[in-house]
């Protein structure tokens, strides 16, 4: 077999993302048929700069979740003769097989780790946002709404944290030698807490006068959140099922310590800001509770500048993955993520350019389509 052409190359690589061109198409078009119920969402097809986000956006979490179809190779595997080869090089013995993009100095697909590293990312850098916010905002609503000592101390520790530049403090707390004091472990009992202490308050705020329906959703949370919790923050599930690999658990806890205090500070900002609003009033007059009031009076009118700074948070976490992974902080040793891969071809840039391209643009790609995405959600929240 002949090495394939560029054009030919261009079109295997479309071909290959065939699940995700179809499901983008679907997404899309429903997205936009029914655009006007879709609240900050629909408003996006107004917004040329928050459709490129999205489109870019989209089109690696369609990725992630497709990569197993989408692949030519498994990214773990060392073919023979591949090492270093060249995109579109047909691969021995293997009938009608080609390195879309080449091979890396170990000899394995680098379209099939590049795909796979869209994996990698997006299984951590969301999830771990969305742990961040909800300890920001568990925190932030009171220290905002009460004020006095309970922001005094709050404040003081959140700015503590923020003293050190984030990327010194995030490689200190991913390095082996914390990892061995049991430290992320210890941050891991608390901050994992969170999610359920943020859920059980919202539940009693809201269905404080309905007991039966308030015991409902109390029971499934706690049954759930305690489960989850035993399994991913001290690899305790009884069933066995839910588990976290210890490093991955040490970048996972690490992106959600970073993160926790500027989403606090930003939590605090909004509630100072939106208490004096005249609803606030409205429900304090009615007899309202303040956990209500902090969590379906001012926290759903904060959701703007909030879905704004979560879609910048996952592309500064993405970032910050990417640079771990740089450094050899990654995940694991094997897994395809996208800074190891930009690291193991930089060594050879001059004469490979093809090892280190195509992550480096999948990051570039994905983190650009995350501020995008940003800047239009800023600008359509702004027209409310």
């Amino acid at each position: 077999m002949t090495r394939l052409a560029g054009g030919d190359i261009l079109l295997s690589i479309l071909g290959q993302f065939t699940p995700v061109w179809i499901a983008m198409a679907v997404i899309l078009g429903l997205s936009y048929v029914f655009r006007k119920r879709l609240g900050l969402y629909g408003r996006l097809f107004d917004s040329p700069i928050g459709m490129v986000g999205l489109v870019l956006v989209l089109f690696w979490v369609l990725t992630a979740i497709f990569a197993d179809m989408i692949i030519t190779f498994d990214p773990l595997d060392q073919l023979s003769g591949m090492k270093n080869k060249k995109p579109g090089w047909p691969v021995r013995d293997v009938e009608g097989a080609f390195y879309l993009l080449g091979g890396d100095n170990l000899a394995r697909d680098i379209f099939s780790r590049v795909v796979m590293g869209s994996r990698t990312v997006l299984s951590v850098a969301p999830a771990a946002t969305i742990f961040a916010f909800m300890v920001g905002i568990t925190l932030g609503l009171p220290a905002g709404y009460y004020g006095q000592r309970f922001d005094t101390v709050l404040s003081f520790i959140a700015n503590g944290v923020l003293a050190f530049p984030v990327i010194l403090l995030f490689f200190l707390l991913v390095t082996p030698e914390i990892r061995s004091t049991g430290v992320p472990l210890a941050l891991a009992g608390v901050l994992f807490l969170f999610p359920i202490i943020f859920l059980l308050l919202l539940f009693t705020a809201r269905y404080r006068e309905r007991p039966t329906t308030l015991a409902v959703y109390l029971g499934v949370t706690l049954v759930i959140g305690l489960w989850a919790y035993s399994g991913l923050a001290f690899n305790a599930d009884p069933l066995g099922i839910l588990y976290m690999d210890p490093n991955l658990l040490n970048i996972f806890v690490s992106v959600v310590f970073v993160n926790s205090p500027t989403v606090f500070r930003i939590v605090r900002g909004l509630t100072i800001d939106i208490k004096t609003r005249d609803y606030v009033a409205a429900a304090q007059t009615r007899g309202e509770r303040p956990w209500y009031i902090m969590l379906w009076e001012i926290l759903p009118n904060a959701r703007g500048p909030l879905i704004v700074d979560f879609c910048l948070r996952i592309g500064y976490t993405t970032i910050l993955l990417g640079t771990l992974g740089f450094f050899g902080l990654g995940v694991s040793p094997e897994s395809p993520d996208w800074g190891m891969t930009i690291n193991e071809g930089r060594k050879l840039l001059q004469i490979y350019p093809h090892l280190a391209l195509p992550p480096a643009l999948s990051l570039m790609s994905l983190v650009l389509g995350l501020n995008l995405l940003a800047d239009g959600l800023r600008e359509e929240s702004l027209r409310d």
